[in-house]
Parts: structure tokens; C-alpha cells; sequence
């Protein structure tokens, strides 16, 4: 079958959900307001609470939730078939991360810029904002730790693409200083950084760089000395005001995106490649999980991540300029993602060779999980080799579109957990934590560096760290963050005597996924003896199970209201 077709069948999907299902949402669900004052404008503070164009916010928007989520998720989840992957991005993002990325970002405006887990304590309980705000914590340190590796081991891999990777921030700091000090226009100057960008990827094939000499000389692996280098990284960037360098690296990022889809896109469509692997994978190893329920939570950013809760409501929404930006920003950023997980899929499926390729990439789950950045690379390679480009710059463009995602999300990830991390010392009554931006910030990166450094992350060639023992992990959080934020979302519109069915139809199913693999995963764990994990995963369920009940009684409460005739809130 041409992959082209899968092309023209989601992006098609991916319109008619933006041109009726959004319009649905914002006006009848959502209620947009176009005169309702924004954090922005109301709380505006320079650093963190600032009016920003909706281009320039969507991009911001979407690299922070991207990362190498979409990418990974589908390129491990295509072992199953390309078939279930695609449905699922399709309807997830149509029907579901619409719904929610979009909510969260309303829902947090409408209340001073609070982020979700905040919110569900109004909303929901007392008691649910608290065990939220633990999970939010558990989520993005899994975040933070597993694109610190992701970021490692690609850098370790192609040395060549640290140039690149390092050129984009001086031109985003250059960027933001025109914009934001000088008041001028954005575009042309972000094109040209990009072109320089792109300019500067021959030149890092050319001068590849290693930090042998540097891991010897501390004494550390190669990979461990990528993961320090980067949190160092991580912790200066997150201290910086957003408009010096996360917007306008967004931006940037967010142009990247545009490249990278048409390339692939149209390299698919010039070499006229054909799917590879099967619809359905009818030859699953037996020691490997079956695709109900783990597809839901393999490929969660590229249908629906909870994470995104965490963006749109902890930086989005105090930087939205007006309330009717929300679906521009909200509903169209998971169109975005969701087709660069169409993106990956078509990588690793039409990109790799033949059939017979593809069965030796993908022999087991083993295989697909370890080898899940790899196959879209050499994917991403080919489909640029079908347009006269070699595939060596073509891999390496790749890994750069990879590198800035994930450096963005790990960014903003540690201005998320700052904020987190003041408000458990707030409720906790820990004074020493409030106003502390410098400890909040070094704690924020030295807890999951501490995770991305736990002893035997070196196995399986550095991958089986990220993608074997943590990425089942992160995605049951990551889904179940996004059916708590769902519920929040849920019982805010029936609040307002508005149809909740928008939120509550995903909520529902995916609680009963997410549940499901909690489930499978503890048996799992227990029987390969797996105590660390075991009891995280144990200590995710408890929290889960005692949320839903939390938020079962906000939508009972709310039921009542109606049916006595109580009246609507309006905020």
C-alpha cells in the first residue's frame, strides 16, 4: 500500500476535526469570551506572564509538548501494526488531545493562570488537588529523565549533530532580543536562523563532537557525561525570562516542525514509498505486551499525553493574548503533534526497506522499544535521500528536529516542576521552598537527574533504560494524568451548566486503559522481581484509584446541582 494514502487519510481527519470539531468546542463547550482578560494582560510580569502573538505561542506551545514523545511512542507502537498505531493517532487527537490540551488551556486562564493540578482542588477537592500535585511532581520527573536520555543517547550516537543543536541558541537569544526589546517582526529573521541552522549541519558532520576526553577525565561514562552536560544546560535555560530564549527558540522550533513534515511528506511522495509493515502484526513474540491495552499508553503525545496539561496550563495560558486563542493554540497544537506522529509512523514503516527489513527491525518488542529513535532516523534518512539529499545529512536533520524538541520540553518541564515544587512546599508549609526560585529550580533538575543516573541505565546500549524500564512507566502516568486533567475539565463545563460529554467520552476510556496497565504492570513487575518499579507503579495506582473517586463525586455533586435547579457558575 502507497504510504501516501495514510498522508491524505489523517491530515484530511486531522481538517474537518480543526474546521468543526474545535468550532464545536470553543463555541458550546468552552464558551470563548473574546472581551475576557487574560492572565497575561491582567498579571503581566515581563518574566512569566506575557501577551504573545498566537503564532508565536502555538509554536512555543507545541515544541514544549512535542519533545520525543510522538516520535517514540508510534515507533514502538508500529510493532503492532501500522494499523492500530494510525487509528489511534487519528481518533486520539481528533477526539481527545484536542479536547483536552485545548480545555486545560481555557480552564487556567479563567482562573489567574493556576495550573491543573492547583485547579482540581477547586474544582474537584481539597484532598485531589493535593495527590494531583504528586502526581504532576512523579510525571515530570519521568519527563525530564527520559528526554535527558533520550537527548544523551543521541548525542552520543550522531556527534555530528551537537553543532547544530548548539547554533540554535544564540540565534534564538538574538531572535528574542529583535522582538521583544526592538519591537520588530519575527519571521524573516527566524527564517534565516533557520536557513543557519540548517547551514551549520554539514559543519557538524564535519567537526563531530565527543566528550571521551571530558568522561575521562571526571570519570564518568560517555552518556552520563551527555546527561550532566544537559541538566546544566536545562537549569541555566530554565532560569531565563521566556522571551529571551524559550519563545524564540519555540518559534523556531515550531518552523522546524513545518520543514520536517514536508520533507518527509514529500519525500514520501517522491519516492512513492510503500508500507512495509503489516496492518496488523500477526507474528507477536510471546514474551511481548499485548497491543490492548499498551497501545493507549505507548503512543501518548501523537493522540493524548497528560503532560500537555502540565504546558498548557503551567506556561500556555499566561501567555495567551486573547481567550479565543486558545483553539488556534490549544486544538491546533495536537494537530500538529499528531501529525508528527503520522510523521513517525510513515519513518518506520515505509523508511526502513523492504518487508523483510522491517521484520528484522521490529523481531520483537524488545527490539522496537530499544531501537525506536534509531528506526526514525535511518526512516527520516531515506524518505530525504528520495529528494537528492545523501542520508547522511537527511539522519542527522533528523536528530536534530529531535534534539531542540526535547531540549524545549525538558526546559519548560523544569519550569513546570519549579512551580509544582512551590506549591507542595506551600501546602506542606515548607517557608524554606517559597520564593526560593534558585533551590526550587536546582531541585527541579537534580531529582531527575538523579532518576536518569539510577545505576544500570547503561544497559541495552543505553536505550533499555529510557525505553525499556521507564517509557511503560511514564506512559500509564502520562494517560492517567490526562484522564484526571479530563475530569477537571469535565466538571468545570458541567459547573457552567454546559454538555461535559466532550471531555468525560475520553476521561472514561482512558481510565479504563490506563487502569488496565497499571494493573498488568504491577503482575508484571512482581514477577520479574522488578521492587522499584513495583512500587512506584503500586504507589501510581493508589493515587489513581483515590483521584477518580475524588472526581466521581465533583461530577455526582454537580449532577445534583442541576437536578435541583442550583445555578450555573460564570467564571
Amino acid at each position: 500500500m502507497p504510504a501516501f494514502y495514510l498522508i491524505v487519510i489523517a491530515l484530511g481527519a486531522f481538517y474537518l476535526g480543526y474546521r468543526f470539531y474545535s468550532r464545536y468546542l470553543a463555541e458550546k463547550v468552552y464558551a470563548l469570551d473574546p472581551k475576557f482578560q487574560t492572565p497575561a494582560h491582567s498579571m503581566r510580569d515581563g518574566v512569566d506572564f506575557v501577551p504573545t502573538n498566537k503564532s508565536i505561542l502555538l509554536g512555543h506551545h507545541f515544541t514544549s509538548v512535542a519533545g520525543a514523545a510522538p516520535i517514540v511512542g508510534p515507533a514502538i507502537a508500529v510493532y503492532w501494526g501500522w494499523l492500530p498505531a494510525l487509528t489511534w493517532v487519528v481518533l486520539g487527537t481528533v477526539f481527545a488531545a484536542g479536547v483536552h490540551d485545548f480545555g486545560s488551556i481555557v480552564v487556567s486562564a479563567r482562573n489567574r493562570g493556576q495550573n491543573i493540578g492547583t485547579l482540581s482542588g477547586k474544582v474537584v477537592t481539597a484532598r485531589a488537588s493535593t495527590l494531583f500535585l504528586l502526581i504532576i511532581f512523579f510525571l515530570l520527573t519521568l519527563v525530564n529523565a527520559v528526554f535527558g536520555v533520550v537527548m544523551a543517547i543521541l548525542f552520543q550516537s550522531h556527534p555530528g549533530a551537537v553543532i547544530p543543536a548548539l547554533v540554535v541558541i544564540p540565534i534564538a537569544i538574538f531572535i528574542g532580543q529583535w522582538a521583544y526589546r526592538q519591537g520588530r517582526a519575527i519571521l524573516i529573521p527566524s527564517l534565516i536562523g533557520l536557513l543557519i541552522l540548517y547551514a551549520s549541519i554539514p559543519v557538524g558532520q564535519a567537526f563531530p563532537i565527543h566528550v571521551d576526553g571530558l568522561a575521562d577525565l571526571i570519570g564518568l561514562s560517555n552518556r552520563t557525561t551527555w546527561i550532566v552536560l544537559i541538566f546544566a544546560y536545562t537549569w541555566i535555560a530554565s532560569r531565563l525570562p521566556v522571551w529571551i530564549l524559550l519563545q524564540p527558540r519555540d518559534y523556531i522550533n515550531g518552523q522546524q516542525l513545518i520543514v520536517a513534515l514536508v520533507v518527509i511528506f514529500l519525500g514520501v511522495l517522491v519516492g512513492w514509498d510503500h508500507i512495509a509493515a503489516p496492518a496488523v502484526n500477526g507474528n507477536i513474540a510471546a514474551d511481548s505486551p499485548h497491543w490492548f491495552p499498551y497501545l493507549f499508553i505507548t503512543i501518548a503525545c501523537g493522540a493524548i499525553s497528560g503532560f500537555h496539561c502540565m504546558v498548557a496550563s503551567g506556561t500556555t495560558s499566561k501567555q495567551l493574548d486573547n481567550e479565543t486563542d486558545a483553539r488556534y493554540v490549544g486544538y491546533g497544537g495536537a494537530l500538529g503533534e499528531g501529525a508528527l506522529a503520522l510523521a513517525a509512523i510513515l519513518a518506520c514503516t515505509a523508511g526502513l526497506g523492504a518487508s523483510s527489513d522491517w521484520a528484522a527491525a521490529y523481531s520483537d518488542y524488545g527490539a522496537a522499544s530499544g531501537g525506536a529513535l534509531g528506526h526514525f532516523v535511518t526512516g527520516t534518512g531515506h524518505f530525504v535521500a528520495n529528494l537528492g539529499i545523501p542520508a547522511s545529512l537527511g539522519a542527522t536533520f533528523a536528530v536534530v528536529v529531535v534534539v531542540t524538541f526535547a531540549g524545549t520540553t525538558m526546559d519548560t518541564g523544569v519550569r513546570l516542576q519549579r512551580y509544582i515544587l512551590q506549591e507542595i512546599g506551600e501546602l506542606a508549609g515548607f517557608k524554606a521552598l517559597v520564593g526560593r526560585v534558585n533551590l526550587l529550580t536546582t531541585l527541579a533538575v537534580l531529582i531527575p537527574l538523579g532518576l536518569a543516573l539510577v545505576p544500570g541505565g547503561e544497559d541495552a546500549g543505553g536505550k533499555g533504560f529510557a525505553f525499556g524500564h521507564l517509557w511503560t512507566l511514564f506512559g500509564t502516568t502520562n494517560q492517567l494524568t490526562a484522564g484526571l486533567a479530563l475530569s477537571v475539565i469535565g466538571v468545570w463545563v458541567m459547573a457552567r451548566n454546559r454538555n461535559p460529554l466532550a471531555a468525560l467520552i475520553p476521561l472514561v476510556f482512558l481510565l479504563f486503559m490506563t487502569t488496565w496497565a497499571l494493573l498488568q504492570n504491577i503482575g508484571d513487575f512482581f514477577t520479574k522481581g522488578d521492587w522499584l518499579l513495583l512500587a512506584l507503579d503500586a504507589a501510581i495506582f493508589v493515587l489513581a484509584a483515590w483521584l477518580v473517586v475524588e472526581a466521581f463525586t465533583a461530577f455526582n455533586r454537580e449532577r445534583q446541582r442541576i437536578r435541583n435547579g442550583g445555578a450555573a457558575e460564570r467564571s
